[in-house]
């Protein structure tokens, strides 16, 4: 009898060990390959993100080929010196500047979150830190004001390329973005914010 329990508490330490394996390797596939927790680092998505705010980020539907779409929130590799503003095309101390029409070649291995202002094949400039997307004012309730400045105004349009993404920070005047380092490959980004979960009090979709 007690060689019938010892064999029970035996098999069920065992059972026990595989399943809490088992359970650590669907958490470990699913952020590696569907869903993964992200901080936020800055201030540049206020007033919708808020630094040390927590979002989940959706990185199956990228995955499996779903681009991303004007408005979403992203996150990505940006161009390797994008910290630095380096930017692949002239323009940025003319009187009349123009944003950044493309990236260097490398990406960094640093991760942004930012949101998607145009697309592809779309035609965009900045007024008073407000995209103008195709030759008309985007409808952008979300952003913080942008007071007079370079970083506000990028009145001479660009086309962003096939393939590639512009993204800006909603805190527009506090933001390092495509403005200053160029669109993005789709090929780079990661996934998108889909929730955001903490803190508590600011619980919702984005």
């Amino acid at each position: 009898m007690r060689r019938t329990i010892a064999r029970l508490r035996g098999n069920s330490l065992v059972e026990l060990v595989v399943l809490v394996a088992v359970a650590l390797f669907l958490a470990l596939t699913v952020q590696a390959y569907a869903i993964k927790p992200y901080r936020i680092p800055s201030g540049s998505m206020e007033p919708t993100l808020a630094i040390g705010q927590r979002v989940i980020v959706d990185r199956l539907t990228h995955r499996l080929g779903d681009n991303p779409s004007v408005g979403d929130i992203i996150v990505f590799n940006p161009p390797a010196g994008a910290d630095a503003e380096q930017c692949g095309a002239p323009g940025q101390g003319e009187d009349t500047p123009y944003p950044c029409s493309r990236p260097v070649s490398r990406k960094s291995s640093e991760t942004f979150i930012k949101r998607v202002v145009a697309v592809g094949g779309d035609t965009i400039s900045i007024r008073g830190g407000h995209v103008i997307r195709n030759g008309r004012e985007a409808k952008e309730p979300f952003i913080a004001r942008c007071d007079a400045g370079g970083d506000c105004n990028f009145p001479r349009s660009i086309t962003v390329p096939k393939g590639y993404v512009f993204v800006m920070g909603d805190n527009r005047g506090e933001s390092d973005d495509s403005r200053f380092w160029g669109p993005i490959p789709i090929k780079w980004v990661i996934g998108h914010a889909v929730v955001t979960y903490w803190p508590p009090g600011r619980i919702g979709t984005l």
